[in-house]
């Protein structure tokens, strides 16, 4: 990857072997975006891209120029007021109340590597080859106020952006608005995919048309929220999973965001994605500095798989960090759904020791085990075990589970309280709540204040001594409710604006310290499910609970939706109990499984009471898992068909080497006489011949991607000749070898 300055035609150009982003100084100093997409020659003049012309009834910069109006110009960083009405990236409420910036281009510099964002998660290098890091220098000279582009290309593919802003000046300002992202594109000629939904239906796929106006996604609730993901995608009508043009953008960040695209009357698009500017306004004192989390922007000409691989290779490998990051993961028993708050040490000893006899490897202890917590009503907050439950604390039980020969884990919801708590009843004053108002609850709980750094570090203190106390060797960091009367007796009335973002980089630096202070620990996030399943999380824990919603047939959907930009090792998946606690659907234990593979696998039920019959096939998966847990969990991802599209899902991993993959088929709904099927495989080597498990015979690459694999269906009334099941909700995992 390279970084070009042209001297002359001031253009900057940034690319890799696939993409480049290409930019300019504009004639009146600010900065213009010319290009972004497939690679193209370097060294050429790019600037006719601009395509500067006169248009009627326009608002011009220069007093004797009617070309130049920033309401028809593509920039990098767009500002509001000074011709241009689109929705803006920076707004500063300066001391005479005007909102008008002239961010000037002063200088710029380049270095081999990313620096670290201090305070934020980030993608990062490793080696300094891995990536080139351009920072492009502005000035508003009336304020004084500074603003730095960063941009990293990296050798995987993708784009990184942030901006810092620096008070240089006399004058105190507020910051109302800071994108991380700004990128105007000359057409409108995309769909939008966004991954919304709520709880217990995260992350499902959504796509429409662009038209003049703007289309937007976005949380205001102090997380990224069930309902929509920090992520987008545009992408060419006529492209697919396979083919065609789609652009990614993905927010590293876990509050408040915004994620919008702006159509103008003349069919241009601005992308837009950082902190949700609505309630957020930061006071920079002179001398202070801001800076925005970093979004990451993805090009691709191989359609949605394509891009996705892309995110899945940068997240995994350089986003997600530690001990665990290239580590296949442990199968776990959870007692949670097994149990709920309904346990005794010798109940869960009893669960535990059958989850060992089966293969399992970690036992997690989930709610319940602290302070007076035998309800959702009390003992949040009291990070102290209850010797009523736990006669011998969370040291023993932790020994009995490691003398069983299994790893152990457990539960903590650190961020909030209950009133009935001995926390709350000693600092009152610690959760955010609005002076003079009344506040609400959610499930019976109230959310500290980790805006302020006591709490913080009360938590730390409690949290430290048990993990350091223990063989605690797994921890399930969960998060149940959103922030309602926002306000922190911390901070004065002039940095309420101020507390979200805070509150974020709380929770960050909590991560951070137990991180660092445990480095083996395997920490996995969850927030009711996947309420914060994003990037900003993901550097701290390489895994989240991916949805609250273990149900088979659900999961295709949210796991297929969660795979456009998050790589499978991050995905937390459990094979749970029938019914099913959420949706109440009997699914087979087959399916179950099959459908738990593509993640990071464990079980959320007491094995006592399965069959025999079923303990057996547990016992048979578990071993699978074991056996290509590192194919599924790090091998390359492609989605081949779409249950949001059809009664059948399916899905790939296959290895590097492409030696070896395993595909999950899977049939919502029986049929009667259905039509013959084929499914083309993707990633195979083209003349590397394979075999396929079950089935007799020798295919090549070329074949089973270009004609496809057989998987015509038998349906109501035939004999089953994949596994004897014959109903709703079938499945089949294949295995794909390469044959001696």
């Amino acid at each position: 990857m390279h970084i070009t300055y042209q001297q002359e035609t001031k253009i900057f150009h940034l690319y890799n072997e696939s993409i480049s982003y290409i930019m300019t100084v504009l004639p009146n100093e600010h900065l213009g975006q010319l290009y972004f997409g497939k690679r193209v020659s370097e060294g050429k003049d790019y600037s006719y891209l601009l395509e500067m012309r006169s248009r009627p009834m326009a608002a011009c910069v220069f007093e004797d120029s009617k070309l130049f109006s920033l309401e028809h110009i593509k920039q990098e960083y767009g500002v509001y007021g000074t011709t241009d009405y689109r929705q803006p990236a920076v707004e500063i409420l300066q001391e005479n109340g005007s909102r008008i910036v002239d961010f000037r281009f002063k200088d710029y510099s380049i270095v081999q590597g990313k620096p670290k964002l201090e305070g934020l998660p980030a993608t990062y290098t490793e080696t300094p080859d891995e990536a080139m890091t351009l920072t492009i220098y502005l000035e508003d000279e009336v304020t004084g106020v500074c603003l730095e582009l960063l941009y990293t290309i990296f050798e995987l593919g993708a784009l990184a952006r942030s901006a810092r802003i620096i008070n240089r000046g006399k004058s105190e300002v507020h910051l109302l608005s800071a994108m991380s992202l700004c990128l105007d594109l000359p057409d409108c000629n995309y769909d939008w995919v966004q991954l919304s939904g709520a709880w217990a239906r995260e992350r499902h796929v959504k796509v429409r048309k662009l038209e003049p106006g703007i289309t937007s996604v976005g949380s205001m609730r102090g997380h990224s929220s069930h309902e929509h993901n920090p992520f987008v995608v545009l992408k060419r009508p006529t492209a697919d999973e396979f083919q065609g043009e789609a652009m990614g953008f993905s927010l590293i960040y876990s509050g408040n965001f915004l994620a919008q695209s702006e159509v103008d009357t003349h069919d241009m698009t601005r992308v837009l994605m950082g902190i949700h500017p609505s309630c957020f306004d930061w006071k920079l004192e002179s001398g202070e500095s801001f800076q925005t989390p970093e979004a990451v922007a993805v090009y691709s000409a191989d359609g949605l798989n394509g891009m996705s691989r892309i995110f899945h290779r940068l997240y995994q490998k350089r986003l997600a960090r530690g001990y665990w990051r290239d580590r296949v993961r442990p199968i776990l028993n959870n007692n949670w759904e097994a149990t709920y708050f309904d346990f005794t040490q010798e109940r869960l000893m009893e669960i535990a020791g059958k989850a060992k006899e089966c293969g399992v490897e970690l036992f997690v202890l989930d709610d319940g085990w602290f302070g007076q917590r035998s309800h959702e009503r009390a003992g949040l907050g009291d990070w102290v075990a209850n010797p009523g439950r736990l006669a011998d604390g969370i040291e023993g039980l932790a020994e009995k589970i490691e003398n069983l020969g299994m790893k152990f884990g457990l539960w903590f919801e650190p961020e909030m309280v209950n009133k009935d708590s001995e926390l709350y009843r000693a600092h009152p004053d610690w959760i955010i709540e609005t002076p003079g108002r009344s506040n609400s609850h959610g499930r019976f709980q109230y959310v500290l204040d980790f805006s302020r750094k006591e709490v913080v570090d009360a938590i730390y203190a409690m949290m430290e001594k048990i993990l350091g106390g223990a063989k605690v060797s797994y921890v399930k960091w969960d998060m149940n409710r959103s922030i309602t009367e926002c306000y922190s007796k911390g901070l004065p009335a002039d940095r309420q604006g101020e507390v979200f973002h805070r509150y974020i980089l709380g929770v960050y630096d909590l991560y951070d310290r137990l991180v660092t202070r445990f480095p083996k620990v395997l920490f996995e996030s969850c927030a009711s499910g996947g309420a914060r399943f994003d990037p900003g999380i993901l550097y701290y824990a390489p895994q989240g609970w991916a949805s609250d919603d273990s149900d088979a047939v659900e999961r295709l959907k949210i796991q297929y939706g969660t795979s456009f930009c998050y790589p499978v090792s991050s995905i937390g998946s459990h094979v749970s109990v029938v019914p099913n606690h959420q949706v109440f659907r009997n699914t087979p234990l087959h399916t179950r499984a099959n459908v738990t593979y593509f993640g990071t696998f464990g079980y959320e039920l007491d094995l006592n009471k399965l069959s025999e019959e079923e303990i057996v096939q547990v016992k048979e998966q578990i071993e699978f898992m074991k056996k290509y847990r590192e194919v599924l969990q790090f091998g390359t991802f492609y989605r081949l068909c779409s249950p949001f599209e059809g009664n059948v899902t399916a899905w790939m991993a296959v290895n590097e080497e492409q030696t070896l993959a395993v595909v999950g088929w899977y049939r919502v709904l029986n049929g009667v006489n259905m039509p013959y099927s084929r499914m083309r495989l993707q990633g195979l080597k083209e003349e590397r011949c394979y075999k396929i498990s079950g089935r007799e015979g020798r295919y090549f690459g070329d074949e089973l991607m270009n004609i496809g694999m057989i998987t015509t269906e038998y349906s109501a009334g035939e004999e089953n000749e994949w596994d004897g099941y014959r109903g709703d909700f079938d499945s089949k995992v294949f295995v794909i070898s390469a044959a001696d």
